[in-house]
């Protein structure tokens, strides 16, 4: 028991240690983890703990994770990226296998052993592009959806490289593996292709349509279970009111899904994703959701940690060079892959930079792979040693990768694109920033109106989109003064500010705070606290960008609830009211430099509202509905 609480002592204090670190000093968690198993491995050494059988465990965390993507995903989204998970997936896939796969050939290796080699280096880091791109907010973007479909894809191709690597087997490699562990266990592919060797296995003895029948079978039935079973599982569930055994049923749900694959020889991160694609309507999507994701975030982080503690550095510094350049080669055959591929698709700018960056390394199937093939004589333990090291350490540069995107990509981009903004020829005298959903319906409002608008987006796809249909869109960056200024802004009565980001959004309000302080500002909030941000700027017209549609859904639940037209709209005017008026009061406490539950004033002041606007509004509520009945009777 002892070992075992200072193992985890261990490692969690290596974790709180080197990630806020790591992440203060802007190189983002993955790297903080690599770093803290890098730490603590000298340490774990003397322990003599095992850190293959802790990674075979903290590698659920991938599985889990894609769960958790599956659940933000609807079928109908899946069957829109069939172009990018078959045309980008697979062909880095394939070409990236037949790349390493001759180059290695031309090294000397064996054929076999050379297209052994070509798929472990096909694959790239599930767990590390999807974590950081979630965690840098990047998930959502053009480079990021296509980075997405291509590790999804990847993911599914591990089970035909499982079924396809045992016919490259060697028998007089027997005696030199030995069916031991590599690096990092024999065994390891139980973890996400099933068990391909000895252990429980519903597909033993069968052939191969056969097997087929029974995989068929199993992702039918996550498919259907997941349809019809789960809602009454989870309403049974939550009549006991725990939170604790909705959290362990949804536990129990992801591992049973995981050994069902398993059973069939199937990958469990494909089932688990199929299974939360299949729940992505359900309504308990949210709560599954906030359950399970901080168990992917503990497993995840403890998984980089193995990676950055099972790193052979006295393999390593014996022939640094040539590790260095066989890495940094690979990388580079990844990255000019990627890189064509997303020019194929369409991808332009800093999408296709993300993509071809984000996916360079070589991932964790890798482990597997390796392993896999040690385990079945289809490689020599000790060219697999080497070329677990290299995994390894494509692995950690890939944070620095991400690094190099933000820091050299992303501001050349922007200043390139700066150069190559449209002229603006005729100002009109309402200006509007981004032309998306909501600056859209403004403008056309506007418009029909018979002002003269001038609109501004930095989305090259959504102008070129738009120029079709007629519409006049100027290419730009609304945060440089420069533009502002030849958008005419000395000359405009309203500069209306409808971008995504927020920083953006706050850039354009400074600025035309403090140097035009004649323009009317409409500024798009994302949420409350963006509001009292804009506030302190000095911006006064300022439009939660849902509120005004969750108050018209609040009047149809009144309306549904029986009350007439106009008594909905009173009552929803009457929280209107009260909720403008305590924002105000409370943005006057609001410091946007401390976090809003460390301000003691802002605290303070949101508790006195409660106690005394709620029941003040409660109040209000009743004389309007009382007035309703005493109408209608």
């Amino acid at each position: 028991m002892t070992d075992f609480l200072l193992l985890a002592f261990t490692f969690l204090i290596a974790g709180v240690i080197a990630v806020p670190l790591a992440i203060r000093l802007g190189l983002g968690s993955v790297l903080g983890y690599l770093i803290a198993g890098i730490a603590i491995a000298p340490l774990l050494a003397v322990l003599g703990v095992d850190v293959t059988s802790i990674q075979h465990f903290a590698e659920f965390g991938v599985v889990i994770m894609l769960f958790l993507v599956g659940l933000e995903l609807e079928p109908k989204r899946i069957w829109e990226m069939r172009g990018q998970l078959v045309g980008l997936g697979g062909g880095h896939v394939l070409i990236t296998a037949a790349i390493v796969m001759g180059i290695s050939m031309l090294f000397g290796l064996a054929w076999h052993f050379a297209l052994a080699v070509g798929l472990i280096f096909a694959l790239s880091s599930t767990a590390i592009v999807l974590q950081t791109l979630q965690e840098k907010g990047l998930m959502k973007s053009e480079g990021g959806q296509a980075s997405f479909a291509a590790l999804l894809t990847e993911d599914i191709a591990v089970i035909p490289m499982l079924a396809l690597l045992p016919l490259l087997a060697m028998p007089e490699l027997v005696d030199i593996a030995g069916g031991a562990e590599v690096g990092h266990g024999g065994d390891h592919g139980d973890d996400h292709g099933g068990d391909h060797g000895a252990g429980m296995s519903l597909v033993a003895g069968l052939n191969g349509w056969q097997t087929a029948l029974v995989s068929l079978g199993a992702i039918g039935a996550v498919i259907l279970g997941g349809s019809y079973l789960t809602r009454p599982l989870f309403r049974f569930i939550s009549q006991a009111a725990l939170r604790e055994l909705f959290t362990a049923t949804a536990l129990m749900l992801v591992v049973g899904l995981a050994l069902l694959m398993g059973l069939v020889g199937l990958s469990a991160a494909l089932g688990t994703f199929l299974a939360g694609v299949v729940l992505a309507n359900s309504e308990y999507r949210h709560e599954l959701e906030s359950d399970i994701d901080p168990f992917r975030g503990l497993l995840l982080g403890l998984f980089f940690m193995t990676v950055g503690a099972n790193i052979d550095f006295s393999l390593l510094f014996g022939a640094l060079p040539m590790f260095l350049g066989l890495t940094i080669g690979v990388m580079l055959i990844k990255f000019s892959v990627l890189y064509v591929l997303g020019s194929i698709i369409g991808l332009r700018g800093t999408d296709r930079w993300l993509l071809a960056l984000g996916l360079a390394q070589a991932g964790e199937f890798g482990f597997v792979l390796l392993s896999f093939t040690v385990a079945n004589s289809i490689l020599p333990a000790a060219l697999a040693d080497q070329l677990l090291l290299v995994v390894a350490l494509s692995m950690l540069l890939t944070p620095l990768l991400f690094i190099f995107y933000e820091r050299v990509i992303v501001p050349r981009s922007v200043t390139e694109q700066n150069r190559e903004a449209d002229t603006i020829e005729e100002p009109g005298e309402i200006l509007i920033c981004g032309r998306g959903r909501v600056g859209g319906i403004v403008e056309r409002m506007v418009s029909a109106a018979g002002y003269k608008t001038t609109i501004v987006d930095y989305n090259s796809k959504q102008i070129e989109n738009l120029r079709k249909f007629g519409i006049k869109t100027y290419y730009g960056d609304a945060t440089r003064p420069d533009l502002l200024h030849a958008a005419g802004i000395e000359r405009a009565k309203i500069i209306v500010i409808a971008i995504d980001e927020e920083e953006g959004v706050n850039t354009i309000v400074r600025h035309v705070v403090e140097h035009y302080p004649k323009v009317h500002i409409i500024a798009r909030a994302r949420n409350r606290h963006h509001v009292y941000e804009l506030w302190s700027l000095g911006c006064r017209d300022i439009i939660r960008e849902t509120y005004d549609s969750s108050l018209r859904m609040g009047r149809s639940a009144f309306e549904a609830l029986g009350y007439g037209r106009d008594i909905a709209a009173e009552m929803v005017e009457a929280f209107n009211e009260r909720d403008r008026e305590a924002m105000i009061e409370v943005a006057d406490v609001y410091d946007v430099n401390i976090p809003a539950v460390e301000n003691p004033a802002y605290v303070e002041k949101v508790k006195t509202m409660l106690e005394e606007r709620g029941p003040a509004l409660s109040n209000k509520m009743a004389e309007i509905s009382a007035k309703s009945r005493s109408e209608a009777g």
